[in-house]
């Protein structure tokens, strides 16, 4: 799940050499790239100043994704709710939300070839794969075959005060999520039975995201331990936290290998 140190760890082993391969950043620079300039060129054009610049290519915008800087690709996903708070109708959040798994599905897909690329271009003996949380939902049995045939896969269990903070943190900055279109769909209807909403355009977006994020998270959990179950790994934030090196983070590998073992 996003903030429990997924990201944080890879940038450390940046500093000893290790391939980082983001999915969100491949995402956002390879397939969702199209879609996130449409959309900052699609709320351009509502201010006349700018429209009548782009319409003359008197400037031009450019995607500023880094593996350090996914915004863009969090603000193309949008919140569900009132267009006059920026949230999004109905359909155009399920398209986006479409396009999201798509991409992800086939960022995942391009791993193998970039972890040829790392060793047969770049030199990196070591890779490490910046997966998102939201992997778990994408229902593509063959993704994950793929993922388990060339990685070696560690699910992060949040500790239950790792797991409280992110909450909290949802609550204080909410942000866009990705949801299986089964789960929206049922939590949307309790959402708007519970608030008394008739129509999705009432809904507070920021509102329905911290409603809803607690929910995702308990019901990522069976995903991700099914995950690991079959295809990897587990160790808990509370051992991650405790990773200030390569070689700690190799140790956690080897205990979480033998802890495997022996169950």
């Amino acid at each position: 799940m996003s903030g429990v140190g997924k990201t944080q760890l890879a940038q450390m082993l940046r500093r000893y050499d290790w391939f980082h391969y983001s999915g969100d950043y491949r995402i956002g620079t390879r397939y969702l790239d199209e879609p996130i300039l449409d959309n900052i060129k699609r709320q351009a054009m509502q201010v006349p100043f700018l429209r009548d610049l782009l319409r003359t290519d008197s400037i031009y915008i450019v995607n500023n994704i880094t593996v350090d800087n996914l915004n863009p690709v969090s603000s193309f996903l949008g919140k569900l709710g009132n267009p006059e708070q920026s949230g999004l109708s109905l359909p155009e959040f399920k398209r986006r939300q479409e396009l999201h798994r798509q991409a992800e599905i086939a960022a995942m897909k391009d791993v193998p070839e970039f972890i040829h690329k790392a060793h047969e271009i770049y030199g990196y003996e070591r890779v490490i794969i910046d997966g998102g949380g939201s992997v778990s939902e994408l229902d593509d049995p063959a993704v994950m075959r793929l993922l388990a045939e060339h990685t070696l896969i560690l699910y992060i269990q949040a500790s239950r005060n790792d797991e409280q903070e992110l909450i909290r943190r949802a609550e204080a900055d909410p942000k866009p999520l990705y949801y299986r279109e089964a789960f929206l769909d049922e939590q949307l209807a309790i959402y708007l039975a519970e608030r008394g909403l008739d129509y999705v355009a009432q809904i507070d977006p920021d509102d329905f995201v911290r409603w809803t994020f607690p929910r995702l998270f308990c019901a990522r959990i069976p995903r991700y331990e099914a995950i690991a179950r079959e295809f990897g790994y587990t160790v808990t934030t509370d051992e991650l936290w405790a990773v200030k090196n390569e070689a700690d983070f190799l140790a956690l590998i080897e205990r979480a290998i033998a802890r495997s073992d022996t169950v």
